[in-house]
């Protein structure tokens, strides 16, 4: 049984660096495909590689970058942070630094695949939206504004999608003072607008699909489980999810029988984890699951109010 348990954590977290990797190559793709080329500044660490690569006059690579200002990030919040988090997270910025580094060079040095800059940003926003709430949703982070939204959550009530919009659009904006060919200031306000405007259409963009994604993963499931070898399923939820389970003592109406029925309050992510564990310990049993609005408490969302006046 231990050996089992062991197996379903480790395939749980194969899982987990699965669609970490997936999510990191869907943005790496929407970032140095359509969003690089066009000279587009967008948020988060690869807006402030890129930031720096165009400082420096394209000497310093966007993932050399965003790689040096990751490591300084995630030891000023480390803190706050946890150990599983800090791990995923290392692996998170170095696979994303290494696969957008293997791209850049190609992608930046020839013309864009999509020559219509709108359609082109549009389309890099949609793929990096995916990408965050995809490695996001199974505990993964690529580093920079992920790891100030993940300390905002914490010690705040702000979302996930609004800090890292807050910090984007302040890092887009920073792109108004990149070098300039061009002549006075009116010149510079011409065509540093356009490409800022198109930077902030695109965090609006990639934060909204990134929202839907961890909040739809966050939803809260309530189960209702009443079976014979209820003990069991108990034991096997308990210790194989980590959701606590409480037992209720009920009385059939028409049988006269008393038995014990499970209430599991757990993760959208969880429910397929239950699921299969009540099928293997007893097909037979009844079940019932519904959505819950939220739950705030241990293992769950912290309830924060504003005091009284």
């Amino acid at each position: 049984m231990n050996i089992l348990r062991a197996c379903n954590r480790l395939v749980l977290s194969g899982r987990d660096y699965f669609y970490i990797i997936l999510g990191i190559l869907i943005y790496a793709v929407g970032f140095t495909v359509f969003i690089l080329p066009h000279h587009v500044v967008i948020g988060g660490m690869s807006g402030f590689g890129t930031l720096v690569y165009y400082f420096s006059g394209e000497r310093i690579p966007v993932a050399v970058a965003m790689y040096c200002s990751n490591l300084l990030l995630l030891l000023c919040a480390l803190r706050y942070l946890g150990r599983s988090f800090v791990v995923k997270t290392v692996f998170g910025f170095t696979m994303l630094s290494l696969v957008i580094g293997a791209m850049e060079t190609y992608f930046a040095s020839r013309p864009p695949l999509v020559s219509d800059m709108t359609m082109s940003i549009l389309m890099g926003a949609m793929l990096l939206g995916v990408g965050i709430g995809i490695y996001y949703s199974h505990n993964g982070t690529t580093g920079g504004t992920d790891i100030v939204a993940a300390v905002m959550e914490r010690v705040s009530s702000m979302s996930v999608g609004r800090t890292m919009m807050i910090v984007d659009m302040s890092i887009v904006a920073a792109s108004f003072f990149l070098p300039f060919d061009g002549g006075d200031m009116e010149a510079r306000i011409q065509a540093r607008t356009e490409t800022i405007i198109y930077g902030w259409v695109a965090i609006f963009v990639y934060s909204y699909i990134a929202d839907r994604f961890i909040v739809a993963d966050k939803q809260t499931i309530q189960f209702f489980i009443l079976s014979d070898k209820w003990e069991e399923i108990a034991y096997r939820i308990t210790h194989e999810t980590g959701r606590g389970v409480s037992t209720i003592d009920t009385h059939g109406y028409w049988t006269g029988a008393s038995r014990v029925l499970l209430l599991v309050w757990c993760r959208q992510y969880n429910t397929a984890e239950i699921f299969h564990i009540v099928h293997e310990v007893d097909p037979n049993a009844y079940i019932t699951d519904c959505d819950v609005r939220g739950v705030w408490g241990n293992g769950f969302d912290t309830l924060k109010l504003k005091p009284r006046k």
